[in-house]
């Protein structure tokens, strides 16, 4: 299996894309080889610096432009086809690669990766999600945290189908339950965008469990949390802060002892963003592995393990038949648009009838 890696892309290119190129060389058995998209002469230096410039299994891809992160998605698409990002995700469009991996700009990968790689037939809009760690050392998958900040009920009925195939292949769960995130369990606490995917999840087959609240991620509740990607985001950034925030009072306040504990470790290591180095970007017809701009030589190196295993479990044809196994047809949107007028009518008839009592 070939992964392109996109030596220019993060805050520590080209190191930290070298680095876990080959750390994910030794510890990934002999039928991964690598291809580190770049300037040759830059890449040849870290090569060299880490004694591996002879390595059969890397190869290098010239690419003498990059991408950086203020430049705008269309421009870069348009004018800087010769980037290290651009060119790993071609390699990957056009066969010569399985998957690509980049810690750099994500919009820019986003949409060549929309353009390049295609969607999965009936996906509207690809979408990132991001693992939560929750009670007892599992995960909940929470999607969209970014890609889509204005969507529709179709969208989010998407990403359900999307985030539910995607806890299936990488954790091994059956039947994962799926929740909206909204600002309370109750069904009618909703804005009108979560109260209309609330229907059309009622009526897709997902092991669909209703609302849940913020707090309800991190106890494990449910398997996969749904919601836009302007909470989503909101909500990864603030769950970043807190692991953070609460491991450097645990050092400041506990001392070394209690700070260096297996149980801080454990701790430190389950909200270590590294521990997974990236997630693919679901609904595109390849296997696009976005990671985190500060992203380590570890990091990187546990992303191209993951693309590893998901391109072995066959990631884009598994979503593909998720999407058709799953209601998305006009008969689930009509079946959810006549429950909620056979609902609003009943609520009609109840205010009569208490009018009538007065």
């Amino acid at each position: 299996m070939k992964i392109a890696i996109d030596a220019m892309g993060g805050d520590f290119a080209p190191a930290s894309p070298v680095e876990g190129a080959i750390a994910a060389l030794q510890e990934i058995p002999d039928d991964l080889q690598i291809l580190l998209v770049g300037p040759r002469e830059p890449l040849n230096n870290e090569l060299d610096r880490l004694g591996q410039k002879a390595n059969p299994r890397i190869e290098i891809v010239d690419a003498d432009d990059v991408v950086s992160m203020t430049d705008k998605a269309g421009q870069a698409i348009r004018r800087k086809q010769g980037s290290s990002l651009l060119r790993a995700i071609q390699l990957h469009g056009s066969g010569d690669a399985h998957a690509v991996v980049s810690a750099g700009h994500t919009g820019v990968q986003m949409a060549a990766s929309y353009m390049t790689l295609g969607l999965i037939e009936g996906v509207r809009r690809p979408a990132i999600g991001h693992l939560f760690p929750v009670m007892g050392g599992r995960y909940c998958f929470v999607v969209d945290v970014g890609a889509n900040t204005d969507c529709k009920p179709v969208n989010l009925l998407q990403f359900a189908i999307m985030g539910s195939v995607f806890m299936e292949v990488f954790a091994g769960k059956t039947n994962p339950r799926v929740a909206l995130l909204s600002i309370g369990e109750e069904k009618s606490k909703a804005n009108e965008l979560v109260s209309k995917t609330h229907y059309l999840l009622e009526e897709s087959g997902l092991n669909f469990i209703g609302h849940v609240e913020g707090g309800d991620i991190f106890a494990g509740k449910t398997d996969v949390v749904v919601c836009d990607g302007f909470i989503g985001n909101i909500l990864l950034k603030f769950a970043e802060s807190v692991g953070f925030m609460f491991l450097s009072r645990l050092k400041d306040m506990c001392g070394g002892d209690l700070a260096h504990s297996e149980a801080a470790r454990q701790f430190q290591k389950e909200f270590d963003y590294s521990e997974i180095g990236g997630v693919p970007l679901l609904g595109v017809n390849g296997i696009s592995m976005i990671c985190h701009g500060r992203s380590s030589g570890k990091a990187i190196k546990n992303a191209i393990r993951e693309a590893v295993a998901f391109g072995k479990a066959d990631l884009p044809k598994a979503l593909a038949g998720g999407m058709e196994q799953y209601n998305l047809g006009m008969l689930a949107r009509g079946r959810a648009r006549l429950k909620r007028l056979q609902e609003k009518r009943e609520q009609h008839d109840t205010n009569e009838d208490a009018s009538e009592l007065k």
